[in-house]
């Protein structure tokens, strides 16, 4: 199986080196010391998904992660797996704590997602960055996130699942503010 990981990555960066236009010149790099574009830039200003789609394809399932730590056993997670579809060939890369290390990052970086200006909720309505308790949510979510990687980085099972609450917690905040409001996304 690992065989066929490593030729199928091979295959698609020759496919994709071969289909560069031929003499196409890289962009230059920016002057030193200019700050990188934010997401909105990068993409022309325009999202691609909504807040919920965000949330369940980032959030949810890397949150779920670490709150996996509460009644499992880290060193456990990511075990392979049998079968022939993607989840099981390529089960087995990432396990024990590096699996909740990576849910931790995940949700830090994804963050700034739920700041991009343009994006809207999936009623239709814009994310509401521009209320006075948004940022504050985002910034609980940062705060709550890096504490779980430092507790992840120390293998620390009862600090990282006492740390889990405080996921929860940025993640209720928001939620009986804005996802569990009717309307959703609407400020009270």
């Amino acid at each position: 199986m690992r065989f066929l990981a490593i030729v199928s990555i091979v295959t698609v960066l020759a496919v994709t080196t071969s289909a560069q236009a031929p003499g196409a010149k890289p962009k230059p790099a920016p002057p030193a010391g200019t700050k990188p574009a934010p997401a909105a830039q990068a993409t022309g200003g325009k999202t691609i998904g909504n807040l919920a789609q965000v949330m369940r394809g980032i959030l949810f399932p890397n949150a779920n992660i670490l709150f996996d730590v509460q009644s499992k056993d880290p060193e456990t997670f990511g075990k392979k797996q049998e079968g022939g579809d993607a989840s099981s060939t390529f089960s087995g890369i990432y396990t024990g704590w590096q699996v909740v290390e990576n849910a931790a990052i995940a949700l830090n970086e994804s963050a700034r997602l739920l700041e991009v200006p343009g994006r809207l909720c999936q009623n239709g309505k814009p994310v509401p960055i521009a209320q006075k308790d948004w940022a504050p949510f985002v910034a609980d979510l940062r705060k709550a996130s890096a504490a779980m990687l430092k507790a992840a980085q120390s293998k620390n099972k009862e600090l990282a699942s006492d740390t889990t609450n405080d996921v929860a917690g940025a993640c209720e905040n928001c939620h009986s503010a804005y996802r569990d409001a009717d309307p959703r996304c609407t400020p009270k």
